[in-house]
């Protein structure tokens, strides 16, 4: 009995090891189940069998890019500045003319600007603050909530690159963030 639930242990161990390395492709099934009501939504319920098996690739080179909408990675270096919980993590890349935007959906309306560099700089850049949209979040459990969103350009994939913000304190804070493992909708 010991051998089978050490056995099951290490092998959802290695499971979970696999997924955090990046190693496991997403699967529509596997996306997040929150909804964004700003961006178009397409239904893609598959019809057969075959259908299913084909899920979304990703693409390991931003060079390789088409223009379109690709679910992407969001990572922050805080825990306090993260996409809502209902996103998984994830924004939606568009890529148009060679130039990457990524919509984030934040968890409350308390940060109200965003700035592409240090927050040193942002505070007389004022011409540069990315302005929030209000983004109407769906959960789990079927609750709804309208938070903040923004539009932060991006230079390149799996690169950090700073994004300060300012909240309702009225002080701006640095943070790293980037932007991964884009998986086209």
């Amino acid at each position: 009995m010991k051998k089978k639930l050490f056995t099951l242990l290490l092998t959802t161990i290695m499971t979970i090891s696999l997924v955090a390395c990046g190693t496991s492709q997403t699967t529509e099934k596997e996306s997040s189940e929150a909804t964004v009501e700003q961006t178009t939504e397409t239904e893609q319920e598959p019809d057969t069998e075959e259908e299913e098996a084909t899920e979304p690739t990703e693409v390991s080179d931003a060079a390789a890019l088409e223009d379109g909408v690709y679910q992407v990675d969001f990572t922050t270096d805080s825990g306090m500045f993260h996409v809502n919980e209902a996103m998984n993590g994830h924004g939606a890349l568009t890529v148009e003319d060679g130039k990457m935007t990524v919509h984030i959906s934040l968890v409350s309306k308390k940060i109200l600007n965003l700035y592409v560099g240090l927050a040193a700089d942002a505070e007389g850049d004022e011409a540069n603050w990315l302005q929030p949209t209000e983004d109407e979040i769906t959960y789990e459990d079927g609750t709804t909530d309208t938070v903040y969103g923004f539009d932060v350009p991006v230079e390149n994939l799996d690169e950090e690159f700073d994004l300060a913000l300012i909240g309702e304190k009225g002080t701006w804070y640095d943070h790293k963030v980037s932007v991964s493992n884009p998986v086209a909708q």
